[in-house]
Order: C-alpha cells, then sequence, then structure tokens
C-alpha cells in the first residue's frame, strides 16, 4: 500500500481550508443558520476566485439537489394520503403492549418508510402514534421516541433516496468520472445496519433509555397525567378582584397581568360558575376569582400601596420648544425596518429620536405600538432634535414630511402627567427596569426634579422618590397597573385548583413542525391567544418545564407546548401546518381515498429507475407532477413539504467541494489522512474514515458533512489503491450516524420535548449505538463492495 508524500501548501489551498473551517466554525456554533451560511461560502468562493460563478451556482441544477427536493415531495403525498399513517396504525396491533416488541416493530416499520420518505417527516408522522400507543399501554415516550428518531436515521441508509448524503456522494463519484450508485445499491449495507441498530436498541440501548424520571410520571395516561408532568399545581394559585377594584370592567389584555405580572389567567369563576380559558377581550367583573398560573411574587411589589399618582394632563405647550422638532416619517418599501418592530430595530437608540404614534389604515395607536411590525404604509410621527430629523430626511430609506396639525392637535389627549410617591416600587429603577413602555405602552417624554426637566430621558435614567413623569399613552393604563396593589392571593398551590379538563375544555400537547415558519419567533409575535383561542400553559424545553414569561421565550424547533382551551379549538390545531399536536384524534383527516393513487405512483418512480426508463432526478420530478395532478397533495402542500433549508445548504456547499477538488485541498488532507492511518490497513482506514465522518456529523449538518467528506475519500481511495465505492459507501453510513447529539439531526431535536429528554441522554445511547453501526459496516462492506477493486 504505497502512500505519497504530502503535496505543498498553495495559497489556494490555505483559502480553501479557510473558508471550510469558518464554514465548520459557524456550523458547530449556530451563529448563523446553516442555509445562510452555505450561500456565505459561495459567494466568498467566487469572490476569492476559487470557483467561476457557472460553477458557483452550479448546485442549484445539480441532478442530487433536484432529487432532493422533489423526494421530499414524494414523501408529502404519501405522508398527506394517510398512507404512513395507516402502517403507523398497525404497529400497535402487530407488537401489542411488549415494550421490546413495540420497539422492534416500530423501528423496523418507520425504517423502512425512511428508505423512500423524508427521515423527519416520517418521525413526525409516528410521533403522534407513538404518544398513542405510550397513553394505552402505560409506557413512558421516552423508551420509544429516541428508537423511533434513531430508526428514521438508520432507515435512510437502505436506498440512494432515503437521505441526502447517499444523493452526495453518489453525485461525487459521477463528478470525479466514475459509475454513481444506483437506487438499490445501498440496501445490502444500509439494511444490515438498520437490523444492527434495531437490535442494539432491543438488547442493550434500552436499558440506556431514561424513564423520565424528571417529569414526575411513568406515562402520558390521562389528562390529570399532563398536570404532573408540567408540575402545573406548583405554580397555580387564585386571586380575587375586590368590589373596588381598578381592573373591574376592563378585559384581559386591559388588565395586563399577563405583560406585567407573566401570568396566564386560566380559568374565571363568577357567581358559582366557572368561564374555563377565557379570551384575551373577556371583560373582569367586581368578585371574580381567577385561577391563574404564573408566580405569586411578582405581585409582592405591587401590594398595598399606590405606585404611580396621576396628576392629570398637560398641554400640548410642554412639547413645543425651539430644540424639537415634530415629523411624519414613512418608510421606503426597500426599508430593512419593514416587518421589524420599534423594540427589535431600537429605533429611539437607534435615530435619536421618539416616535409618539403611528399611524395605520388612517387610525393612529397610541399605546403598545412598540411591538407592531411595521410596515411601509404606516405613518410614524416622530419628535427629536432638528438635527436629527435632518437625518431622518437625507436617508433615502425614509419620506419625512411635515406633520398634520389635527395628528399634533390630538396628542394633548394623550399626554398624562403622573408622580412617584415615595413608597412606590418604581424608586430607584432605571426607565427600561420599570417596564412602563414595556407594560403599560407609555412613552415617557420627560422627568420633572426639582424644578427642571429633562426632556427625552434615556432607558438607563433612573426615578426618584418625588419625581414627575410626562408620559404619552393611555391614561387608563395607570389606573390598571395601580390596581394590581388590591389583587388578593387565595389558595395558593392547591393541586385540586389544577382539575382544569371538562367536557368542553381540554388539554393537549404539540411541537413545532418540520415545515414550520415560526422557529425564533415568540407566543407574542405571532399573538398565539388571539389567533388560536389557546392559553399556553407551559413549555417543555431541554429536560424542564418553563411555566412564566411564556410569551417572551422565542420558540424552538423541539419544544412541546402544553395547550388549554376549548376542545373544539384544539382540534383545529390538528390542520395548522406550523404544529404537530401529539394526539391522534386531533390530526387532520388523510386523504384515504388518494391513497392506493400515492402508492402507484411511488411504485413507478421506483420501477422507472430500475428499469433504466428515466434517471431518478427526472422520475421524481415526474412523480411530483403526477401527486399532485392526481390530488394527492395541493401545489402550496408540495412547496410546505419541502426542506429549503436543506436546498439551500446543499445547493451553497456543492461548489466548495468543487474548490476542494481543483484547488488541490482534497487531495492535500487526503494524503494526510493516509498517512496517519494508512500504515494500519484497509479496515483502520475504513474505521478512520467512519469515526471521522461520524464525529463531525454530530456537530455539523449531514449533508455539509458528505459534500466535504467525499472528495477526500475518492482521493484517499486513488492513493491507497483502494475502492473509492467502498470508501464512499462507509462515508455515507456515517454521515448518517447522527444518533450522539439532539442538534445533529433534526429528527432527533422533534422527539427532544416530548421525550422528555436531555442531552446527555443521546451520548448514552448514542456512542454505543455508532460503534454498533461501525461494526455491522467493518463486517458486512467489504462482502458486498470490496476493498479492494
Amino acid at each position: 500500500m504505497e502512500i505519497t508524500e504530502v503535496p505543498i501548501m498553495t495559497a489556494e489551498i490555505t483559502m480553501v481550508l479557510i473558508i471550510m473551517g469558518v464554514a465548520v466554525f459557524l456550523f458547530v456554533t449556530e451563529r448563523l443558520r446553516v442555509d445562510l451560511v452555505a450561500l456565505l461560502v459561495l459567494v466568498t468562493l467566487v469572490m476569492t476566485g476559487l470557483v467561476t460563478p457557472e460553477q458557483a451556482i452550479s448546485g442549484f441544477s445539480n441532478p442530487a439537489v433536484i432529487t432532493v427536493w422533489a423526494v421530499f415531495i414524494l414523501g408529502g403525498g404519501l405522508a398527506r394520503t394517510g398512507v404512513a399513517h395507516t402502517v403507523g396504525q398497525g404497529v400497535s396491533r402487530i407488537a401489542g403492549k411488549s415494550e421490546v416488541q413495540l420497539m422492534v416493530v416500530l423501528m423496523v416499520t418507520a425504517g423502512l418508510l425512511s428508505a423512500f420518505m423524508n427521515n423527519v417527516g416520517v418521525a413526525a408522522l409516528f410521533l403522534p402514534v407513538v404518544m398513542d400507543i405510550c397513553r394505552r399501554t402505560g409506557i413512558s415516550p421516552s423508551r420509544l421516541l429516541m428508537p423511533l428518531a434513531f430508526s428514521t436515521l438508520l432507515g435512510g441508509l437502505i436506498t440512494l433516496i432515503g437521505t441526502p448524503p447517499n444523493l452526495l456522494v453518489s453525485a461525487a463519484l459521477r463528478d470525479a468520472g466514475m459509475a454513481s450508485f444506483k437506487l438499490f445499491d445501498f440496501t445490502p449495507v444500509g439494511l444490515t445496519v438498520m437490523l444492527t441498530g434495531t437490535l442494539f436498541m432491543a438488547l442493550a440501548g434500552r436499558h440506556l433509555l431514561p424513564r423520565r424520571v424528571s417529569r414526575d410520571t411513568p406515562a402520558h395516561q390521562e389528562s390529570t397525567d399532563l398536570q404532573k408532568l408540567y408540575r402545573l399545581h406548583e405554580r397555580m394559585f387564585i386571586v380575587r378582584l375586590p368590589h373596588h377594584s381598578y381592573l373591574a370592567g376592563k378585559t384581559l389584555a386591559q388588565s395586563r397581568l399577563g405583560a406585567a405580572l407573566g401570568w396566564n389567567v386560566i380559568a374565571i369563576m363568577r357567581r358559582g360558575d366557572t368561564l374555563p380559558a377565557p379570551g384575551a377581550h373577556t371583560i373582569l367583573q367586581r368578585g371574580d376569582r381567577l385561577l391563574v398560573e404564573g408566580a405569586p411574587h411578582r405581585m409582592v411589589e405591587f401590594t398595598g400601596q399606590e405606585n404611580l399618582l396621576e396628576d392629570g394632563q398637560i398641554g400640548l405647550e410642554f412639547l413645543s420648544s425651539p430644540q424639537w422638532e415634530f415629523a411624519d416619517l414613512q418608510l421606503a418599501p426597500q426599508s430593512p425596518l419593514v416587518g421589524e418592530t420599534l423594540v427589535e430595530t431600537q429605533f429611539r437608540t437607534r435615530f435619536g429620536v421618539t416616535v409618539l404614534a403611528i399611524w395605520r389604515d388612517g387610525s393612529p395607536a397610541w399605546a403598545h405600538f412598540r411591538h407592531l411590525k411595521l410596515r411601509a404604509t404606516d405613518t410614524l410621527l416622530i419628535q427629536g432634535p432638528p438635527e436629527k430629523i435632518q437625518a431622518l430626511r437625507d436617508d433615502p430609506l425614509f419620506v419625512v414630511t411635515p406633520p398634520e396639525e389635527a395628528e399634533i392637535h390630538r396628542l394633548h389627549e394623550t399626554l398624562t402627567v403622573v408622580h412617584i410617591p415615595d413608597q412606590s416600587s418604581m424608586v430607584g429603577k432605571t426607565l427600561r427596569e420599570s417596564r412602563l413602555e414595556e407594560v403599560l405602552g407609555l412613552t415617557v417624554l420627560g422627568i420633572v426634579r426639582g424644578g427642571n426637566t429633562h426632556r427625552m430621558p434615556s432607558p438607563e435614567d433612573t426615578i426618584m422618590a418625588g419625581d414627575t413623569l410626562v408620559m404619552e399613552g393611555e391614561p387608563d393604563e395607570i389606573a390598571a397597573f395601580n390596581g394590581f396593589k388590591d389583587l388578593e392571593i387565595e389558595g395558593e398551590g392547591d393541586p385540586e385548583q389544577a382539575r382544569l379538563e371538562s367536557e368542553q375544555t381540554g388539554l393537549m400537547e404539540a411541537v413545532l413542525s418540520p415545515h414550520t415558519t415560526l422557529a425564533g419567533k415568540t407566543l407574542r409575535d405571532i399573538y398565539f391567544r388571539e389567533k388560536y383561542g389557546l392559553t399556553v400553559l407551559a413549555i417543555w424545553r431541554e429536560g424542564q418545564a418553563h411555566r412564566t414569561n411564556l410569551g417572551n421565550m422565542p420558540l424552538r424547533f423541539g419544544d412541546a407546548l402544553l395547550l388549554y382551551g376549548p376542545r373544539q379549538m384544539l382540534k383545529v390545531m390538528g390542520s395548522e401546518q406550523d404544529f404537530l399536536v401529539l394526539a391522534q384524534a386531533a390530526q387532520e383527516a388523510p386523504r384515504k381515498k388518494k391513497a392506493p393513487l400515492a402508492l402507484a405512483i411511488m411504485a413507478c418512480v421506483v420501477g422507472s429507475v430500475l428499469l433504466g426508463w428515466l434517471p431518478i432526478y427526472l422520475a421524481a420530478i415526474a412523480g411530483c407532477v403526477a401527486m399532485i395532478l392526481a390530488g394527492c397533495l395541493t401545489m402550496d402542500e408540495a412547496y410546505r413539504y419541502v426542506d429549503w433549508r436543506a436546498v439551500f445548504l446543499i445547493a451553497g456547499m456543492l461548489p466548495l467541494g468543487i474548490a476542494l477538488q481543483e484547488s488541490g485541498a482534497a487531495r492535500f488532507l487526503a494524503e494526510a489522512f493516509v498517512r496517519a492511518v494508512g500504515p494500519h490497513g484497509p479496515y483502520a482506514v475504513v474505521a478512520g474514515l467512519f469515526l471521522f465522518t461520524a464525529l463531525a456529523a454530530q456537530t455539523m449538518p449531514t449533508s455539509a458533512v458528505a459534500v466535504l467528506l467525499a472528495p477526500i475519500a475518492i482521493d484517499a481511495a486513488r492513493d491507497l489503491g483502494m475502492s473509492p465505492h467502498a470508501l464512499l459507501m462507509a462515508v455515507a453510513m456515517s454521515a448518517s450516524a447522527s444518533f450522539m447529539s439532539p442538534v445533529a439531526h433534526p429528527s432527533n431535536i422533534l422527539v427532544m420535548g416530548p421525550g422528555g429528554y436531555r442531552f446527555l441522554d443521546y451520548i448514552k445511547v448514542g456512542a454505543p449505538l455508532t460503534l454498533a453501526t461501525l461494526a455491522a459496516v467493518l463486517l458486512i462492506l467489504p462482502v458486498f463492495w470490496p476493498l479492494f477493486p
């Protein structure tokens, strides 16, 4: 086995390795989205001259990329017609109530489906099925959900279209002038690895799985289990509104109980009746008793004292000054501020002016407009120093005009003066800490202290006893804020209060679907309660339940949300594309009549490829068209089933594979690899390549790993005289061995919340499973793909 010298490090190799290193760093740290990183790599390669413009965009027309998005749609057709759902329902009938039998049948079934469908799609389809099985059998979901996720990864190894890394290593062979893999070339090795993984989980892996002790319940059986699961009774208490309460007559939204105190009002008890899951527009009445979920101590600072003493209104003369100027501001359509809020853009700090109101559709918003998404048609009434206003006039992203007199005149209706008494909880806090703007929607325009007026104060300015604040907003908000002091807490922590369900209302868990557009947004951003008519009582994330300040928590893929509300609204959630409800009864009804058509179309796609009538990418496109024409899914649904992030990731990273080859960087790395493991024999080469690829796949997208390792494996095979097909088969098998980290693959993240898993759980089970798959590859690979040609 000949081992050549390491080539000289050239400038081109250095640049490629730097770009690759930065990309890997960004993938691992998640500083940027993975698809954005890939596009950044593409642009950088062109700008540095490492690839031509034509090579840079070649990834978007690459057959592997086309096949990837087409297979997403084909899998969507099978899912939407209920093919996978029907198969999943048969799992419990075949396996009975035995945990081991359920695990084996579930893994084999999900694995075989993953050979022809998107891995994450299969996991999403089986998730509510498994949760229902757990409710019926009393088996903890943590015993079955991780095996489910792992089986989708193992099943993707069976065929060429099972997972993107398989397509990418096949494309690398074709680009290198060698015969690419056919549809079922992966089957002997992939099927052996899948069965080995299943056997490992049934015999040894299940003893490493947690029993969800951290969630204090053996299973999801009844609604009471959900309440124990999230420990709702620990944060439930009753609040009574006295007959003289300021909050009487206000809606729940106007009461600011959620925004100011972080409380969820779950039910209202009134004159012997209970109103469950009240909406934001429900009006509070004197004597109401509110069943609340949250932290009671948040109210302590308001108890028994006036925080703000209203001194009345003030005239417009306060705003009139030669040092200040009014103006109307409109955003240009191309402005990057469109779609952002004033809070997100830090408008006041960034531009040095105060927004007094937002005019939209002919009506002004004087309060709570800081969280509105800005539109190009909005008019912002602003005030600030003339030089700041002029700077905005000179900015092409804004259109600044003099305001109408009517606008200015209406301002006096919104100006309020309040006094800060000595005992106020506001004393000693900064304006930012007081949350006057965030909670009450009031803008502090000035602070009068010792006869002097400080206009347009900074958010970091401190409030002192005796201060007078000049504020702009809704005066009624001050009464609501002071109303907190009269609230009376009863029955804190009584578990009997947590009996939430009735014939009309219920509890249900949901997770973000693989096709969601809501990741990174908060419940407040998406107006969850107003849009869906449901309350989020808790969010399960990384092994623990969060029950307070939920409105401001950015949602993550893998979060489990505990929903409460009317049963009809819970059923409506089953048809929402952004959420996956964890109960089959609430799932959207599949188009079962179209299932035979979907199966026939998939069979035609596979058959045309096997018979050599069409290449895989054309057959897959034809299948997509047939699925839509046959009514198996709509065009809009087809777009939703495509994971566009994966498509752009692959298309953006493929030019880096070209640069690795043409610059000599792939050969440079291959030579280093050969020198390190080559002297130890061919099995050491396969094992070293497998382990290196598998470790990389724990922190990087599997598609990116395949793109980067494929050219290195090809050059290593040439140097050692080994079969490139054998080494690339090993790369494909190991790129999908993403078992040791929840972030290694979306299937792992999807089950993390419902399974109650922690990061360490994936390492405990995934590390030995990776070694088991390595052993299977070392044993079976040389049988079907000899290591030497």
